[in-house]
């Protein structure tokens, strides 16, 4: 007997998630990989957004989602659940006046946790930073992978097992195994599930989830994303600082009103803050000159743009389905009669984009992207 009943979230895909080439292909491999009846495991340091990507495909699934966070404290009862508190029951029969009967029962109340729900309903389960429990309290995930069924304790009445609803299907998310608080794996685990590796994005996606999080200009967030790709070149590190430091630095100078230059006191403190912490090699000073460096860069580009001109809004044509079942925008500029001269288009401004295979931008090509964002609302569901 169960007393709360765990609620699923219902997480749409909203149109503030950014799509470019690199993504779009993690997100087909992922979905056509849970289609099959497998379960997706995206590996990664921190800051190629491990979470970011489960949940959008878990959106993309369109099911209720169960989200769990790995923690050192897990045990299995945590996953699957287990007996809290107790329910009595009295019943007392006086019918007849000079005849009193009394009846009385005690038992422990049976609570699911998060794992049982999504297995009994069908649910998306994205189970966040795994490794991050001990590999003990996961050892129940072997059974419900592979033969899809979760073995329960005696204590939930004489039912031994859930038959794992059909519908089910498991994201996992974890962090390399040489970072602190992340435990090894087991290798029967593992090869239940098809791994997905994910390395740094190339420059165009940087700058693209860098500008649609931030809404700065194209110019300022190819700025930010230079400084912070060629500061961690001169570092010696592949992963830090990540993107997610572009679009901190992108953010705070956007909000508080000010742009990307050298005279602007918010940003250049923005960036030694946020850079200094991650610094090995280079000191304050040099740092400094780094980021005045490409602050410069930035302004010079903005000011070569031809007089009068103002930068057009991107109007978007409407959704269409993806031949690959993600549905994404086309961005593109309306069209003009042959009566009209057309507007002229700027390489990195107004014309759209696309990746060529060695991630740089190429122009005239029509690229699929969508906003700035990981998710749409997301409410309760049973």
């Amino acid at each position: 007997m169960s007393v709360e009943k765990q609620t699923g979230l219902r997480v749409q895909a909203g149109e503030n998630f950014v799509v470019t080439p690199a993504i779009e292909s993690i997100c087909t491999r992922a979905l056509a990989y849970l289609q099959a009846g497998y379960a997706v495991h995206l590996s990664g340091p921190a800051g190629t957004g491990k979470t970011t990507l489960a949940m959008h495909i878990a959106a993309l699934r369109a099911k209720p989602v169960m989200l769990i966070y790995g923690d050192e404290e897990f045990g299995t009862s945590n996953l699957v659940g287990g007996e809290k508190g107790v329910l009595s029951k009295k019943l007392v029969d006086n019918f007849i006046r000079s005849v009193y009967k009394s009846e009385e029962s005690v038992r422990a109340v049976w609570v699911d946790q998060r794992l049982t729900t999504a297995c009994k309903h069908g649910h998306t389960l994205v189970y966040d930073e795994f490794s991050r429990s001990r590999p003990e309290a996961n050892n129940v995930l072997l059974s419900i992978l592979e033969e899809k069924l979760m073995i329960l304790p005696n204590g939930r009445y004489g039912e031994g097992y859930v038959q794992v609803h059909p519908d089910f299907r498991a994201i996992f998310t974890s962090n390399p195994e040489e970072y602190v608080g992340v435990h090894k794996t087991q290798d029967a685990l593992l090869d239940r599930m098809i791994t997905i590796e994910l390395t740094p994005y190339d420059k165009g996606t940087e700058a693209a989830i860098t500008q649609a999080r931030s809404g700065l200009s194209a110019e300022e967030a190819e700025a930010i994303m230079d400084l912070v790709r060629e500061f961690r070149e001169i570092e010696g590190s592949r992963f830090r600082p990540s993107v997610r430091a572009c679009i901190m630095i992108a953010k705070v100078t956007r909000g508080c009103g000010g742009q990307v230059r050298p005279d602007n006191p918010i940003f250049l403190e923005t960036c030694l803050d946020i850079l200094c912490a991650n610094a090995r090699k280079m000191k304050r000073e040099e740092i400094k000159q780094l980021i005045q460096a490409h602050c410069h860069r930035a302004v010079d580009t903005a000011l070569d743009r031809p007089a009068g001109r103002r930068r057009r809004d991107i109007r978007e044509k409407g959704s269409r389905p993806h031949p690959n079942g993600i549905r994404a925008r086309a961005n593109g500029f309306r069209k003009h009669s042959h009566d009209e001269e057309p507007d002229e288009q700027v390489q990195g401004e107004d014309s759209p984009r696309s990746l060529d295979g060695a991630g740089q931008a190429q122009p005239g090509a029509e690229t699929t992207q969508r906003g700035n964002g990981a998710l749409g609302t997301a409410d309760s569901a049973d």
